[in-house]
């Protein structure tokens, strides 16, 4: 059977009275009780018009994870309403003293008050009783498990802040029938949450913070609360496996700069280094956040080092090339490599060239040239004279003999002395080439460990 409105208020102005109480019991009787366990599909006001003040407020008990990929923020809150019901009144004086009864949350009136937020269904335990004041007000304490939708910033990551808004409201009853509004302040909801989540793992309470207002949609209006939950994650764990092993490997990478460019065992060196830190990298990616929104500076640094790496070796094998290769087979430097390596980039990087004095071997074939013995008409009448006429005819090859050999020898110490002068040449090029990579390496690992730090330290004073 359907009430008219008309039926409703006819119905609870007759109602609207105190909770009978007998002598010899406690509290009101419970045919009393049972009359308003029998409209408790009603709102609890007298006058329709007036709207049932709902007062919120929850402690974050724990955040029970973070998923970045599918932007879900769960966690546990102790939550409490406070509303009044004007039937549950009674005289504290003829109920023999008492003020305040428990009383189950099925046979009563309950706001619908529901998280906007919310994506999951809610597994909490419930609790099944409420507190009634004999002043009609009444406190319904619950725990929620609360899986909510968050847009979770993680390029800062570990370092990262979350911002995660809880919107408290009516899911049916408008303005007109149900306020919302905060049961404590914000700053003592704050300091509560803080106290309780001390030692909640990966994450920290910043501050909570909120304000109350109004959504319209339509022509209907709902009075909601708006929380806005301020996280931030402590990066210890992060720092300990990926930033510290990393950092390492980094720097042995860097120190192999100082083996010799020339040296095959430099390139098997930074391989070895490359496959260290791309296995460490597998190892250690389920640690990093994943999302579409972004990548993390971290991730960013991490490719950065790899890269780095790369190059690293691409160069040694570039050097290794250009001092092997182009030095044994005596090619000239080319005038471009000569002015834009050996003389821009050289300047550019501080690079000193060693001062070319003269070498011994340049003098060597001007000092051989007076070693050739030219066959000539005194020399063979010398000769002959001292050898004898049967002698001259043997002579005459031997010496020619002699100063072919000495001539090969002088274009055999040429081609040497050529050769050397090519590959000190080519030593400088890859020299200056491998002392340029040498101190981009340095920028940029400096420039990304600045900005790590950097971030940490807002991290540590906001």
């Amino acid at each position: 059977m359907c009430l008219s409105l008309k039926d409703h208020h006819i119905m609870c102005a007759g109602f609207h009275k105190k909770l009978r109480c007998q002598k010899g019991h406690s509290g009101p009787t419970y045919e009393s009780l049972q009359e308003v366990f029998d409209r408790k599909s009603f709102r609890p006001s007298v006058n329709l018009s007036n709207p049932t003040i709902t007062n919120i407020s929850f402690t974050l008990y724990a955040v029970l994870g973070v998923n970045e990929k599918t932007q879900i923020l769960t966690t546990f809150l102790w939550l409490r309403l406070y509303w009044f019901h004007e039937f549950l009144i009674w005289n504290p004086e003829e109920c023999d003293g008492v003020t305040k009864i428990s009383l189950p949350v099925r046979d009563l009136w309950t706001p619908d008050i529901i998280v906007y937020e919310f994506v999951d269904d809610d597994v909490s335990q419930a609790c099944p009783y409420v507190y009634v004041n004999h002043t009609g007000h009444i406190r319904y304490d619950r725990m929620l498990r609360l899986v909510s939708a968050c847009n979770l910033q993680i390029f800062s990551f570990p370092f990262d802040i979350q911002n995660c808004t809880f919107t408290f409201g009516s899911y049916m009853h408008t303005i007109k029938d149900v306020r919302v509004s905060p049961a404590l302040s914000f700053e003592e909801m704050s300091g509560n949450s803080k106290r309780y989540l001390e030692a909640s793992g990966e994450w920290e309470l910043v501050v909570i913070l909120g304000e109350s207002d109004i959504l319209q949609f339509g022509i209907d209006e709902w009075d909601i609360i708006t929380f806005w939950v301020v996280i931030k994650r402590r990066p210890i764990l992060y720092v300990v496996n990926l930033l510290i092993p990393s950092s390492f490997l980094m720097l042995i990478d860097i120190l192999s700069f100082y083996l010799p460019p020339h040296s095959v065992d430099r390139a098997s060196f930074k391989m070895t280094l490359i496959l260290g830190y791309t296995v460490f990298l597998l190892i250690m990616n389920d640690l990093l956040p994943s999302t579409a929104n972004g990548t993390p500076i971290i991730g960013i640094y991490f490719s950065v080092c790899l890269a780095l790496m790369v190059i690293s070796l691409l160069e040694t094998v570039v050097i290794t090339n250009v001092l092997h290769h182009n030095s044994m087979k005596y090619r000239e430097v080319p005038r471009w490599v000569r002015i834009l390596v050996l003389g821009y980039i050289a300047r550019l990087i501080c690079y000193k060239h060693p001062d070319d004095s003269p070498s011994e071997p340049a003098t060597k074939p001007d000092d051989t040239g007076a070693w050739v013995i030219h066959p000539s008409a005194p020399v063979s009448t010398q000769h002959t004279t001292s050898t004898g006429s049967g002698s001259s005819v043997l002579a005459v090859p031997e010496l020619r003999q002699i100063c072919h050999d000495l001539r090969a020898m002088r274009s055999h110490l040429t081609a040497l002395q050529k050769g050397e002068e090519l590959l000190d040449q080519w030593c400088h090029v890859g020299y200056i080439l491998d002392f340029l990579l040498f101190r981009i390496y340095l920028l940029l690992i400096t420039f990304y460990a600045v900005i790590i730090i950097c971030m940490w330290c807002i991290w540590v004073y906001q």
